[in-house]
């Protein structure tokens, strides 16, 4: 009965080690995804976002009658979609 016993403590053991080596290869791959998607967020998301506006603003300087002209339009759909 003591070496079965012993040979269930050990294969305990070997079950609870491996559980522990694969919650922390799991803790370090969310980590590094966690980190990843930070900065896909950053570089796709804002980036892309201020060369947006930057490049609207730059348009209205050198355009301002047809950025007006787009406002309007603009103006009048969403009025238009906004109405009760």
């Amino acid at each position: 009965m003591s070496t079965s016993k012993q040979a269930t403590a050990a294969s305990s053991n070997t079950t609870s080690s491996s559980s522990s080596q694969a919650h922390e290869t799991a803790n370090r791959v969310a980590e590094k995804a966690v980190e990843y998607g930070q900065d896909a967020a950053t570089h796709y998301v804002k980036e892309p976002a201020r060369d947006l506006l930057t490049l609207a603003k730059e348009y209205a300087k050198d355009h301002p009658d047809v950025a007006a002209c787009w406002a309007f339009a603009a103006g009048i759909v969403v009025g238009w979609k906004l109405k009760p």
